[in-house]
This record gives structure tokens, C-alpha cells and sequence, in this order.
């Protein structure tokens, strides 16, 4: 064997490097995109009484609620339930015009958007100014479809603030103007996975809001000014 051959790494060695290499490109991504995401929406996130102040004289075309787990009975769960209050009291104080309740009713026994919308006018909300996104399968497509389907310009987002920033940022991308308000009104189960979830969560749609990925709608268009009860 040359000296040069003793010098030179084995192949398993140049593999394993390779290997380490790509591993920190990809924790590189991912830091900057949840950085980027979360740094670039913070300053507009506010509570509720703020963004009433804000809003006071030029209120948003809608509050979007963001889909969670619905129970059996078809009564929101915790963390849904306190996002549906937030949407309610923006409506209540002025700031926004509508709400549209975005979640998942991809199954005939299982139904988030119409359980939201019940709980909206339960609370007081009349139900023509209250507009039930049935394709909000995931936060991408509920703002997609917030921005292309129901032509929305300026919103608010309600949800918790693990999430919030995202939500945020890929309606910056998809050319809305945005605030959010922390539904957050106390300890959630299993808080800690979905903490750990969103990391590779605002990463995934970090690239797909920077792309501004379209998502099919099958040419379903809704006006906010019609009465969300033809939703």
C-alpha cells in the first residue's frame, strides 16, 4: 500500500462525513426557517382589546379560526374551543367583519367547520357573518383558501401561539396583511408534541408560503360580502 493510500479516508469515513455534513445543512434549514418565520410575524401579534384599538376604525374582513379536534359529541375540544372564544370577542368588539372557521370535514361522521360554526352563533355571532371553509385541511390550504377562495385582504388568525407564526407568515406570503391574536387560556394536553411538531411543521410550509404553492379549489370562489349561511 502507497503512502498516499494510507493518508487518504476510508470509504466508510468519507460516507460518514457526507453524511454529518448534510445533517447540519438540514438543522441549518430548519433553524432558519422557524427564525425567519417566527421573527417576522412576532410584532403583530397582539390581544384582543389591541387589535380592537387597532382595528377600531378600518375593521378586517375576517377573524380565521383554525381547525382542532372535535369531540364525538360534535363539541370543539379545549384548545378549539378557546380559539372560537378569541374569534368571538374580535367580532363582538369590532374588529374584524366576519369569521371564517377553517377545519377538516373530509369524513361524514367527523365535521370541525360546522362544529365551529355552531359554536360561533351559539355565542351570539349571527350566522350570516359566519363562513364555514370545509377544505381547511391543513394551516396552508386555510390560508390559501382564506386569500383565493374567499378573497380576503386583511385578517386576523386565532389560534395558539405555537402556531400562530406560521399561520402568519404564510399570509404575509400569500399576500394578505395579518395580525394574530394567542388563544392560549391555559395548559393544553400533549402541548409538548405539538410544540416539537411545528418546528418541522414551519418548515414545510416555510418553503411551500415562499413559493406560494397553489392548492386545488376546483374554482369554489365565495364572496364575504354574501351571507355565510349559502357556506
Amino acid at each position: 500500500m502507497s503512502r498516499e493510500s494510507a493518508r487518504r479516508p476510508s470509504f466508510t469515513v468519507r460516507v460518514l462525513r457526507v453524511v454529518a455534513f448534510a445533517a447540519l445543512v438540514g438543522i441549518l434549514v430548519v433553524a432558519a426557517a422557524n427564525a425567519i418565520t417566527v421573527g417576522s410575524t412576532r410584532g403583530n401579534v397582539h390581544t384582543v382589546a389591541q387589535i380592537a384599538e387597532l382595528l377600531e376604525d378600518d375593521p378586517a374582513d375576517a377573524v380565521v379560526v383554525l381547525g382542532a379536534s372535535v369531540h364525538a359529541d360534535g363539541t370543539p375540544s379545549d384548545i378549539l374551543a378557546d380559539r372560537l372564544e378569541v374569534a368571538v370577542d374580535l367580532y363582538r368588539a369590532g374588529a374584524v367583519r366576519a369569521v371564517i372557521v377553517s377545519g377538516d370535514n373530509r369524513s361524514t361522521h367527523y365535521n370541525e367547520s360546522d362544529a365551529m360554526k355552531a359554536f360561533c352563533v351559539e355565542a351570539g355571532v349571527p350566522s350570516e357573518d359566519v363562513y364555514v371553509d370545509h377544505g381547511g385541511l391543513n394551516t396552508y390550504e386555510s390560508m390559501y383558501r382564506a386569500r383565493h377562495v374567499f378573497g380576503a385582504e386583511r385578517i386576523v388568525v386565532a389560534t395558539q401561539a405555537y402556531h400562530l407564526y406560521r399561520a402568519m407568515f404564510t399570509a404575509n406570503c400569500l399576500g394578505m396583511q395579518v395580525w394574530g391574536v394567542a388563544c392560549d387560556k391555559g395548559a393544553y394536553d400533549n402541548q409538548q408534541m405539538y410544540s416539537a411538531r411545528e418546528v418541522m411543521a414551519r418548515t414545510k410550509d416555510f418553503f411551500a408560503a415562499l413559493l406560494r404553492l397553489p392548492v386545488e379549489t376546483d374554482g369554489e370562489v365565495v364572496s364575504l360580502l354574501d351571507s355565510g349561511d349559502t357556506t
